[in-house]
């Protein structure tokens, strides 16, 4: 069984104080006991036994923070939603990414200032040869980028989270959100950002737009009238559609900026923007 992440011990010992635990389990046999020793054990995490919560005063700390641990193909939205219930905020800024934890950890995601090497701990990688648990200097995290190679499969990801009320996480992301509606195409199709910000007083998106590329088209994709670093299937876009849209922001930005994009969505099947 694996343990919940940031339940209160307010409302497990008879003096009602207590923070969050790092982790809590009700293991109900011995198997189950001795599984989740086992998982305190190989965490380095000491264990107390709550029982009925008498004679026990609990710490309780303003900025503790709580480690979480979620599949690789957990929803993004998913997780948030059991973070906002349990009461750990830091993960809200990924209400505006739809992707996945293991997805976020390969390519380093983020918005709003910031991004999964913030709140990432370790990350649990599967391949041909095994799987291990992988250190902060192992993964690589940088901007938009992380040093996981092909085969390499991301199982679980260990997030660090800090307590915070949840009305004031609901408020914040309905901020977020808010924000994302009013400056990205939310409504239509798209793949997300399509190029990272390069190191230049504009970003992507305002320099693809000085460059006249708003509502530029290609077959069925076309460029965002609503933000230019996002490129939108209009009706029966193939990949080429969107590839030659691509090539042509790359071609207007070096030309009219002196600035190489670098394309942030993966490219999948032998295919390459020029």
């Amino acid at each position: 069984m694996t343990p919940e992440a940031g339940i209160s011990l307010a409302k497990l010992t008879t003096i009602g104080t207590g923070g969050p635990a790092r982790a809590f389990a009700r293991p109900s046999t011995v198997a189950e006991l001795e599984e989740v020793l086992a998982w305190a054990a190989e965490r380095a995490l000491p264990v107390a036994t709550v029982g009925l919560g008498s004679n026990l005063l609990a710490a309780q700390l303003e900025h503790e923070r709580v480690d979480t641990i979620v599949g690789g193909g957990a929803a993004n939205a998913v997780c948030l939603h059991h973070a906002r219930s349990a009461g750990l905020g830091g993960f809200e800024f990924a209400c505006a990414i739809p992707g996945t934890a293991g997805g976020g950890v390969r390519m380093n995601a983020g918005a709003y200032g910031s991004d999964w090497s913030d709140i990432v701990v370790r990350v649990r990688v599967v391949a041909a040869e095994g799987d291990a648990w992988l250190t902060p200097s192992e993964r690589g995290l940088s901007y938009r980028h992380s040093e996981l190679r092909c085969g390499q499969v991301v199982a679980e990801v260990e997030y660090r989270l800090t307590p915070r009320p949840p009305d004031e996480i609901k408020l914040t992301v309905r901020e977020l959100i808010a924000q994302r509606k009013a400056t990205q195409p939310t409504n239509k199709r798209t793949f997300g950002s399509v190029f990272k910000n390069p190191e230049h007083e504009l970003g992507a998106g305002r320099m693809l737009e000085a460059c006249g590329l708003k509502g530029h088209a290609v077959g069925g994709a076309m460029i965002s009238p609503m933000h230019a670093n996002f490129i939108e299937n209009a009706g029966g876009a193939a990949t080429a559609d969107a590839l030659a849209l691509m090539a042509e922001a790359r071609r207007r930005a070096r030309e009219q900026f002196g600035v190489e994009l670098e394309h942030e969505v993966q490219l999948l099947g032998g295919i390459a923007v020029t």
